[in-house]
């Protein structure tokens, strides 16, 4: 991997000469002027290398007598203060510092510790703990274990000590044996045996250990992430994620954090500060690719609206560039970038399962008796509807009509109102009968809701889509596709319209074949949206996704930034949700859910849509990507945003 940053030493004949003459730009700047000249201290820090401004340290003292650090410590003040002093640090130095100040005083930074001791490398790790000693006169080490307890502290020693295996190569046979040794430790028995995790992951190459984690995958249908999270706890479960998400990739490690570190109210100063000054010389142009890709928004424009002043000045010049300008990858970025997608969600779980000794005559009568005489037991039907698969509810709903000869819908529409009674009635539906009932309810009445008949026809497989065809024809006495060309035009409905055949195509892909439609989408903006249409409606997913990293080859774009530049409306909206689902579908349908709560009110439509159509597919790869994406649960959200928190499909 090569790694691209965008902080690069200035160019110059006489490299003495220009420290020099740096060193007397930086003392006339805190010095001479009646208050210091911020600007010219931040355009000449932030345009130095690391090494430079070492330089100058060193040549502002030889030239003053005076030192630098304390000067710029005097003469600014707040986070433009702490910025521009730490990057007047060495990385060692300025690690060191991180780490002393997360165990000094009162209380530990738990997240500062993780951050810096799972994505450095040996000799970081070697070089900042030598630095530590010179800095305090202690050990590391010694503050480190004083400060925490535990399977979190031993994990730390362990990759205090800068030893992990960097060779490349990897043995095959050494892989099993991990993969089954992980396994046995964990979910295989009732406890953890903690300490094998410790070892394994805190001692192996990295090339070694992303093979473990695919191996793991494939053996046992689970995630190694999904199996910390179930056997660990705490800081320690933490720690081991942090530890798995840089094995996979650093840079994508660091988009998160730093998009943690702004979302919300508030930032986290510390460490955005902190990401922006380590990585601004490493990987800082990866991290952006991540970033775009994960949270489509550039860090740019991210760090621009939640920052101010000469502090914003500051990290965007650190930054280097907003790329939702430029639209365009560095090469090796894009390539590691789009292996994320390539993994992403490939194991689908299901939320609501077949309940054990289901019994649809016993049901009935129960949701009967619940809504019989004064007042409406709505815990009960809540606590039968949600706890059975769609399966049994069917069974329910002809148990219902034979035993009482009474229609259970009619029934549980009379007696129940508003969000409650559109998500249960959802649920006692098919699958089928549900699809074509949302799509109906998106062409009804003034105005269409497009965003809906998007999601839906994006998300269904081709089986799936014929049987709300059909669906809809029984119920409505009109085929869904006049439906939506009565409602919808131009390339936009041409769009629909293909996607409602439920003719896309299935198996894997084919690499010739995606070699050439990456050329077709790349020809140019004539008829543009036939050409994306032909492709990006038509092709399996697996196909796409090889179309879309042949593009990436091609031409060191992101498709999705050619569909924001080349189209408008619901054309782009369509394409780019087609582009989102088959690169992470789950992720696409997370920020659905996200959009739907966010902000003054709820859709409470898309809201029930999402909950009920997903809640046998691959609702908990859904919660996963929430929590990732947002760093909230998806039931702390609705538990906010709704009244549904009692039904439990989440």
């Amino acid at each position: 991997m090569m790694f691209w940053s965008c902080l690069t030493a200035p160019k110059g004949n006489n490299p003495i000469k220009a420290i020099k003459r740096s060193s007397l730009q930086l003392y006339r700047s805190s010095s001479f002027l009646p208050g210091s000249d911020k600007e010219a201290i931040l355009d000449l820090v932030t345009s130095r290398s690391n090494a430079q401004r070492h330089e100058i340290v060193a040549a502002y003292k030889s030239s003053f007598g005076q030192d630098l650090i304390e000067d710029l410590k005097y003469e600014l003040t707040g986070k433009f203060e702490r910025l521009i002093v730490s990057l007047m640090r060495t990385p060692p130095y300025h690690d060191a510092k991180e780490i002393h100040d997360a165990v000094k005083g009162t209380g530990t930074d738990e997240k500062c510790l993780i951050e810096i001791l799972a994505s450095r490398n040996n000799q970081q790790i070697q070089d900042m703990v030598a630095a530590y000693r010179d800095a305090y006169g202690r050990e590391m080490e010694e503050d480190i274990v004083a400060d925490t307890s535990g399977h979190f502290k031993k994990m730390l020693v362990v990759l205090l000590q800068g030893t992990r295996d960097e060779s490349e190569d990897v043995d095959t046979e050494l892989v099993a044996e991990d993969v089954q040794d992980l396994y046995a430790a964990g979910e295989e028995q009732w406890g953890t045996e903690e300490a094998k995790f410790i070892m394994i992951l805190g001692n192996r190459s990295m090339p070694h250990l992303r093979q473990v984690f695919d191996e793991y995958e494939k053996a046992y249908e689970t995630t190694i992430e999904n199996s910390i999270k179930s056997e660990l706890s705490g800081d320690f479960e933490r720690l081991m994620l942090a530890v798995v998400q840089c094995i996979r990739s650093v840079p994508m490690f660091f988009a998160r954090r730093l998009y943690k570190s702004m979302k919300g109210l508030g930032t986290a100063d510390n460490t955005l500060i902190r990401i922006m000054i380590c990585r601004s010389e490493i990987d800082i142009l990866d991290i952006r690719e991540c970033f775009r890709l994960r949270y489509e928004k550039s860090l740019y424009n991210m760090i621009k609206d939640d920052t101010s002043g000469d502090y914003k000045r500051t990290l965007l010049n650190l930054c280097g560039g907003d790329d939702d300008l430029a639209g365009e990858f560095f090469p090796e970025a894009a390539q590691m970038a789009y292996k994320m997608w390539e993994v992403s969600a490939t194991i689908k779980v299901k939320v609501v399962r077949p309940a054990s000794g289901f019994d649809p005559a016993a049901d009935a009568q129960a949701l009967r008796k619940a809504m019989k005489g004064f007042g409406t037991d709505e815990d009960a039907i809540i606590d039968i509807v949600a706890n059975r698969s769609n399966d049994q509810r069917q069974e329910i709903r002809q148990a219902f009509k034979s035993l009482l000869g009474r229609d259970l819908m009619k029934d549980l529409k009379s007696e129940l109102s508003k969000n409650l009674e559109r998500l249960i009635i959802g649920l006692m539906l098919t699958p089928a009968e549900f699809d074509a009932k949302m799509m109906r309810k998106a062409m009804e009445g003034v105005g269409t809701d497009e965003h809906a008949l998007i999601e839906i026809l994006v998300t269904r497989s081709n089986e799936q889509i014929q049987a709300m065809n059909e669906a809809y024809l029984r119920g409505y006495k009109k085929t869904l596709e006049d439906a939506i060309q009565s409602e919808t035009s131009g390339h936009f409905c041409r769009i629909l319209t293909s996607l409602v055949q439920g003719a896309r195509e299935d198996g894997p892909a084919d690499m010739d074949r995606a070699d050439s439609d990456a050329e077709v989408c790349n020809a140019g903006s004539d008829d543009i949206e036939i050409k994306f249409m032909s492709i990006l409606c038509t092709r399996s997913f697996p196909h796409l996704c090889k179309v879309f990293q042949e593009f990436v080859r091609k031409t060191n774009k992101d498709i999705e930034q050619i569909i924001k530049k080349e189209m408008s409306g619901d054309v782009k909206n369509a394409f780019y949700a087609i582009v989102c689902s088959v690169k992470n579908q789950p992720s696409y349908l997370a920020d659905r859910l996200y959009k739907a709560m966010k902000g003054l009110g709820t859709d409470d439509r898309a809201l029930i849509r999402i909950m009920v159509s997903r809640s046998e597919v691959d609702l908990f790869n859904i919660r996963k990507e929430f929590k990732e994406t947002h760093d909230a649960s998806l039931h702390e959200f609705i538990q906010v945003e709704t009244s549904l928190v009692s039904l439990r499909l989440y």
